[in-house]
């Protein structure tokens, strides 16, 4: 109910420039329209990518830009971290009756990202009829549980970039990498870059296990249904970048700000 109390204030606040808001997020989505542009410029001219069609690789690319958008929007507040501390916000936070972790989070909240995750349905919209996929409950499954993991994958990330904060202040540009990175070279099956990429993006970084492999089983290419369910490991990420977090709280000390 708190949740919903900020949510509600948020979305009044940003109300008060309707323009500005609308212009923001048709701003997002055509950023993001972009780089759906140049994968399709670049499907017309070479058709497959190691065996990929446009919706196959349209199914993936919409997938990871819903996981990431949603994680930005609800999550942002991770990724604006460094000016909390800087501004000596984060010492208000630490002395209020309520989890520092959920304060930052309802802290700020992007309405604006509805622009990119309503370019993500639309692609879905196209890509879920065109990809050829028989469709049956258990595949619909496999879907929402690889919006889920990559969810829950992007918003590890956030926590991560917040936590190493604590340590150095200002914000690392090089997460961005991991972050905005992975929203652009995700686009396409991650095993079109090699064997140690994937290995990387499954035991360091799990960016495949619910992109790559669960796609394995949607598009018929493994008949093993245990894939589907490898997104679900991807809820333990975040639990491990809290460990970080609370390492850095431990380290906190304020700037005087």
């Amino acid at each position: 109910s708190l949740y919903a109390k900020f949510l509600a204030i948020h979305l009044k606040s940003i109300m008060q420039y309707k323009v500005s808001f609308f212009m923001t997020t048709a701003g997002q989505f055509l950023t993001s329209f972009s780089a759906f542009l140049a994968l399709y410029f670049l499907m017309e001219r070479f058709h497959a990518v190691e065996g990929y069609t446009l919706p196959e690789i349209l199914l993936c690319f919409s997938i990871v830009l819903m996981a990431f958008s949603l994680a930005e929007c609800f999550f942002r507040g991770f990724d604006t971290f460094s000016s909390m501390i800087g501004n000596g916000q984060f010492d208000r936070i630490l002395t209020r009756p309520r989890n520092e972790i959920f304060l930052v989070i309802a802290s700020k909240i992007e309405f604006s990202r509805f622009g990119r995750i309503f370019q993500a349905l639309l692609i879905f919209a196209y890509a879920i009829p065109a990809s050829g996929i028989h469709w049956t409950p258990v595949r619909l499954l496999a879907l929402l549980l690889m919006l889920t993991g990559g969810t829950a994958v992007f918003c590890g990330l956030f926590i991560l970039y917040a936590s190493l904060c604590f340590f150095t202040t200002e914000g690392l540009e090089f997460m961005n990498v991991f972050t905005d990175g992975a929203r652009e070279f995700a686009v396409y099956p991650l095993v079109i870059y090699g064997k140690d990429v994937l290995r990387f993006c499954t035991f360091v970084i799990p960016y495949a296990l619910f992109q790559y492999y669960p796609l394995l089983y949607l598009l018929g290419r493994s008949s093993n249904p245990c894939l589907m369910l490898l997104p679900l490991l991807c809820l333990f990420f975040p639990l491990l970048c809290l460990l970080v977090w609370k390492a850095g709280v431990r380290h906190y000390r304020s700037t005087g700000s």
